[in-house]
């Protein structure tokens, strides 16, 4: 990873525009042309340094429902589960826990209809047994921006 990668990621995580062409934007700030910012995000993707680039949205106020929903996954088949979970759109996240019920995820759907057939479906998977409507009883949200210009003794 060179210096203009590391631009790079320091705008994209800090200071994404919200312009028609923020590719061209943040060209502009450092230097280089938009299809250098997008091929140089492909190769920062491909690399594993990026795993996604979007935005991060209230699903409530949009009108979506979600839940969190908790598995019973057998281990030698818990990545292969995974995975096929992460296939549907509206999954957010998943997660191992030390448990009985090992793989945890959250599910965003645009209606309840929606939401309860995408749980049936995953029940289906290899005969799944799934904890659905999990309550929340507090949120948290945490965001994690890394300087990655800072000098390795300064941090």
């Amino acid at each position: 990873m060179d210096e203009i990668d590391k631009k790079l990621l320091n705008l994209t995580q800090h200071r994404f525009p919200i312009t028609p062409r923020p590719y061209r934007e943040i060209g502009k700030e450092i230097g280089i042309g938009a299809k250098e910012v997008i091929n140089r995000l492909q190769s920062l993707k491909e690399e594993g340094y990026i795993r996604r680039i979007g935005g991060i949205f209230n699903s409530k106020k949009l009108g979506y429902v979600s839940t969190l929903a908790a598995c019973k996954v057998k281990e030698d088949k818990y990545y292969e589960i995974a995975e096929v979970i992460n296939q549907y759109r509206g999954v957010t996240h998943n997660y191992r826990r030390n448990h009985e019920f090992n793989l945890w995820f959250t599910l965003i759907a645009p209606s309840q209809k929606k939401l309860n057939e995408q749980l049936e479906e995953i029940h289906q998977i290899d005969g799944l047994e799934v904890l659905r409507n999990l309550p929340a009883k507090r949120f948290f949200k945490l965001g994690v921006k890394l300087d990655l210009e800072q000098d390795k003794e300064e941090s």
